[in-house]
């Protein structure tokens, strides 16, 4: 038997606690191997670098404002800022810039990965150790999934923090959806609602990282549920993901009502421009941009690892008895038909799948699929880790993580300077980029003016107007609230270094005032009259706003009320 003790033991709070603290430990080391290269590159430069690290810093200055939870990126744009905090999901550049607070910002981005990693880590081995019947083999897989080949890419070559993040959740959203199809074998009664919110909450925390890594897991969790209704001849499995899927909509619906009512106010299409459409990025996939294409030749050969990784792994687990103490063939099954359909997403042949399914499209890389990829491989590689086949599986888990490690860090950008080039640009005032997805509509953020002051008046040509007899106090001026007083002997224009959006609401000494705007972006212009003015510009919270978070209280709430009377009933019927 290769478990590290009996099952007796097990059952003993001293020795649950130290299985979890092996585990933790395992998946620290994992994680501090994944970001060794840091200590000798500098940090890895990849394609997202810039935009999590912006945020990041963002979202720590507007703490110091007394806004806990941005909805306006204030220095994007070049200080005209953009919705993003709207669209993104909160979890990542919120951690990013709670780490700010703690450690220096030049070393936030290699502790999110530890921090993140370690959790991966952690997230498998629950899954595992109801699974296999081995703690070794689950500790095995926990430090497999923290370092897995996609994770390597990720942290390397396109610095996604939000998606590593969500990543992370997936063993446990896999474990839910196993007890919830059927497939996992439970040693005791487990109550329904109870397996419903051990499912729903991790399927939330990745709605609340990534929006392509949710749009991903919800249609592998939809496939699971169906394909189990198939096998065991039962709706039990699609009543009860559906019911758990709606939960943890639910639950986040204080950021996902307010991200698609408002999809109407930007240019969400954005998002899908410049080599970022699923037919320029299936495996090995060509078009007219070398550099675009030499990536994709890198993202394509590590699919096809993991896809080898967990052929093999399968097969091999297909042939191990002790998978099956745990999880019934279903569930093998289940797993193996998921990773056959990852492989045709990742192909031409599905580009009608990507056309036509709501909302793949903008999951933009089919290799984004490789997150699923990584879950399966560590399965499979964790249920054939027993006996002779545990040093076997040892060998060619850290041969194929250290062969994808270096080939990746010999692929990749290193460099020190990205997060102090943004601190002196908010240092300086000067801001940062904006997004093309974000940009309110009738907005061209690249005509925007860079390095203006705060407020300036403009002729009706809109081009600065120096003029003694006129003058621009600020009175306040933070991220979601500015107040300006203006003197000026004749009417005017007031330009405001703020681009308009339908949730900004503008006074002029108390009464609202319609907002004008610079030819070709949405650039906001205040006319004033002759006298003095006192111009109030404040970030509203609009409806869909208001809908989503009593949505998600409610959700949240109803579930722990729920959850609690249930408990006191079946402690009531045993006593």
């Amino acid at each position: 038997m290769n478990s590290l003790a009996s099952s007796g033991a097990r059952g003993q709070p001293e020795f649950v606690l130290r299985e979890w603290a092996g585990a933790a430990g395992v998946s620290l080391l994992a994680a501090m191997a994944v970001v060794s290269p840091f200590f000798f590159l500098g940090t890895a430069s990849g394609h997202d670098i810039a935009f999590h690290m912006a945020s990041w810093l963002d979202a720590a200055g507007q703490w110091k404002q007394g806004i806990m939870l941005p909805r306006w990126m204030e220095w994007a744009n070049f200080g005209f800022g953009e919705p993003r905090f709207i669209f993104y999901p909160p979890l990542s550049w919120l951690f990013g810039a709670l780490l700010g607070t703690i450690v220096p910002w030049s070393a936030v981005a290699a502790v999110f990965v530890v921090c993140v990693q370690t959790f991966a880590g952690i997230s498998a081995f629950a899954l595992l150790r109801k699974s296999v019947d081995s703690r070794w083999a689950a500790a095995l897989g926990g430090a497999c999934f923290a370092a897995n080949p996609y994770a390597l890419m990720i942290v390397y070559a396109r610095s996604d923090f939000a998606e590593l993040l969500a990543m992370a959740f997936f063993p446990l959203v896999f474990l839910g959806a196993l007890r919830l199809c059927g497939f996992q074998i439970e040693t005791k009664a487990t109550d329904n609602f109870q397996s419903i919110i051990l499912f729903s909450v991790p399927f939330c925390g990745v709605w609340l990282s990534n929006a392509p890594a949710a749009v991903i897991t919800t249609y592998s969790m939809a496939f699971l549920f169906a394909f189990a209704a198939i096998r065991l001849r039962s709706l039990r499995p699609l009543w009860k993901g559906a019911t758990g899927m709606l939960l943890g909509f639910g639950l986040a619906s204080f950021y996902l009502v307010p991200a698609i009512y408002e999809q109407q106010w930007v240019n969400i299409s954005g998002a899908l421009v410049g080599g970022l459409t699923p037919a320029q990025n299936f495996l090995y996939a060509t078009t007219t941009d070398a550099e675009h294409d030499a990536f994709n030749r890198v993202a394509s050969n590590i699919s096809v690892v993991l896809l080898v990784w967990a052929a093999i792994a399968a097969v091999a687990a297909y042939r191990s008895r002790r998978w099956r103490n745990l999880v019934r063939p279903g569930g093998l099954q289940a797993l193996a038909a998921l990773t056959a359909v990852v492989l045709l997403l990742m192909l031409p042949v599905s580009a009608f799948a990507w056309n036509y399914l709501p909302e793949l499209r903008f999951v933009q890389f089919p290799w984004r699929w490789m997150s699923v990829l990584a879950v399966s491989s560590m399965l499979f590689t964790a249920a054939t880790a027993e006996g002779k086949w545990k040093w076997i599986s040892l060998a060619a888990v850290a041969l194929a993580t250290l062969g994808c490690g270096r080939y990746l860090v010999k692929h990749t950008w290193w460099d020190t300077e990205d997060m102090p080039t943004l601190q002196a640009s908010l240092a300086s005032g000067e801001g940062f980029e904006g997004t093309d997805e974000y940009d309110p509509k009738g907005d061209d953020h690249t005509d925007l003016p860079q390095k203006h002051w705060r407020a300036w008046f403009v002729s009706d040509e809109t081009d600065a107007v120096e003029d003694k007899s006129k003058r621009i106090f600020t009175d306040a001026w933070t991220a979601e609230h500015r107040v300006l007083r203006v003197t000026s002997a004749t009417k005017a224009r007031v330009a405001i270094r703020l681009v308009d959006y339908p949730a900004w609401r503008a006074t002029v000494n108390g009464n609202s005032m319609p907002i004008e705007h610079a030819a070709g972006t949405a650039q906001m212009m205040i006319p004033v009259a002759a006298g003095e003015s006192r111009i109030e510009i404040t970030l509203t919270r609009t409806m869909d706003r208001a809908i989503g978070g009593w949505i998600s209280a409610l959700a949240a709430s109803g579930s722990i009320a729920l959850l609690l009377w249930r408990r006191r009933l079946q402690a009531n019927a045993k006593s």
